[in-house]
């Protein structure tokens, strides 16, 4: 039987440059995707933090983690959204259910 819905973390790192308003944006922007495609559990900005290696030169990253319910097909589109956004370094996206 196919799942309906599941629960799924999503943890991003934009770039430190960027300015208090453009990354305030760049959160809400996710934070309403998620919104208008799921239910949103959490918002955590953890803010500023050093990163493990260089990423484009630059040693330090805005991380934030959102934790969500949404049905599966949903992941894949908010990874693609994600991978194409200009300011967004990395990003991982894992079911908590499995």
């Amino acid at each position: 039987m196919a799942k309906l819905s599941a629960n799924y973390e999503v943890v991003y790192i934009l770039n430190p440059n960027l300015g208090e308003e453009a990354t305030a944006a760049m959160v809400t922007k996710f934070k309403t995707l998620v919104e208008q495609n799921g239910t949103l559990a959490e918002v955590d900005e953890w803010g500023k933090r050093h990163l493990a290696y260089p990423i484009n030169d630059l040693n330090e990253g805005y991380y934030v983690l959102m934790t969500f319910e949404s049905k599966p097909e949903f992941p894949r589109e908010l990874d693609r959204i994600l991978r194409i956004t200009d300011g967004v370094m990395r990003s991982l996206i894992v079911c908590k259910d499995e």
